[in-house]
């Protein structure tokens, strides 16, 4: 697994220089002092603003903010909510090499933000400072740590704006999708235009859907591959999976976690450990997908590839109704497709 997944060890790597860049120093300042121009704004009700994240800490200021920068997958989900114009940039995997937008980037029009990192580890200072930033949002994988802010640059970082951290793993995925909602809304979204009530009734929908397919009885394992290693995925872990799991999808359950937990590390030879009906697989760009693993013996003879019953998984959701439905979609007609070769 490339560890820049939520499942990986999030090692921090391919972080800044110490120094940072030239007249760094200067912007950390400037930043961290200047309320004024464009999109500085005040409250209106002279209320202010806060809100409890994830780690139930209290983040306050004195206006809701104008000037946010957030996770990619944390930004096309408050896009959904209608949260767009405050977002002035982004950090992850926003554009691929070919200048389409990534997986994570959603609905998103990512001509529209700043990227000042486009990979794991890369999270440029000095174009962040420039931002002005007045927020700072990403999701939580681990325990205090906002996802894709590397370890070694952090203080400096957060000294720059207060940062909110969304819960991404431990909680069904309709609780991160309910969180996202308030904080939009916090943020001055209105939570009940029609683009997203209808969204919510397209997830309420699928749901129900996924519920009756899921009485089929068809075991899912939700996997994802590497150069050298084979990884299964634990449905307690991630929030999504287990949304599913409590919709009745029956998921092969990894005996044998890493130390992190999220899933089970497998070499090719033993990938043939668990049995399954249906294989979803990892869709985000760092992992192999099935072209590229038809090199690989062992995943050519497992039942469900052989049964031609591998689907595209969502590995890392996005956390809106409208980003989450067609997970919930795809999961169900893949189920209602698939036979048992168990």
């Amino acid at each position: 697994m490339p560890s820049s997944s939520p499942m990986s060890p999030l090692s921090r790597r391919g972080l800044l220089a110490a120094g940072g860049a030239v007249g760094l120093g200067a912007l950390l300042t400037a930043c961290g002092s200047d309320d004024s121009g464009s999109g500085s704004g005040s409250d209106p009700k002279g209320k202010g603003w806060s809100f409890t994240d994830g780690r139930g800490e209290k983040v306050s200021l004195d206006a809701v903010p104008q000037r946010i920068v957030a996770y990619t997958a944390t930004a096309a989900a408050l896009w959904d909510f209608g949260v767009r114009d405050q977002v002035v940039g982004v950090f992850g995997p926003t554009k691929q090499k070919n200048g389409d937008p990534d997986v994570l980037a959603g609905d998103m029009d990512i001509s529209k933000v700043g990227i000042i990192g486009n990979a794991f580890g890369e999270f440029d200072l000095e174009k962040y400072a420039k931002l002005r930033p007045q927020l700072l949002i990403s999701n939580m994988y681990l325990k205090d740590a906002l996802f894709y802010v590397p370890d070694e640059s952090k203080d400096k970082i957060y000294k720059l704006a207060p940062h909110v951290a969304m819960k991404a793993a431990g909680v069904p995925m309709l609780e991160v999708v309910q969180q996202y909602a308030k904080l939009a809304e916090s943020l001055g979204a209105d939570v009940k235009a029609k683009a997203v009530t209808d969204a919510k009734a397209r997830f309420e929908k699928a749901a129900e859907r996924l519920r009756k397919a899921a009485k089929s009885g068809i075991r899912v394992m939700a996997a994802a591959g590497a150069p050298d290693l084979f990884y299964v995925s634990d449905p307690d872990a991630s929030t999504d999976l287990q949304y599913f799991k409590e919709l009745g999808v029956d998921f092969v359950k990894p005996k044998k976690l890493s130390k992190q937990g999220f899933f089970e590390e497998l070499s090719w030879e033993n990938a043939d450990k668990y049995e399954a009906d249906l294989i979803i697989l990892d869709n985000r760009t760092q992992s192999l997908q099935p072209k590229a693993l038809a090199s690989k013996p062992t995943w050519k003879d497992l039942p469900a590839v052989k049964a031609d019953q591998v689907a595209p998984w969502a590995a890392e959701p996005r956390f809106s109704y409208a980003g989450a439905a067609p997970l919930l979609e795809n999961l169900a007609e893949a189920i209602e497709k698939a036979k048992k070769v168990r």
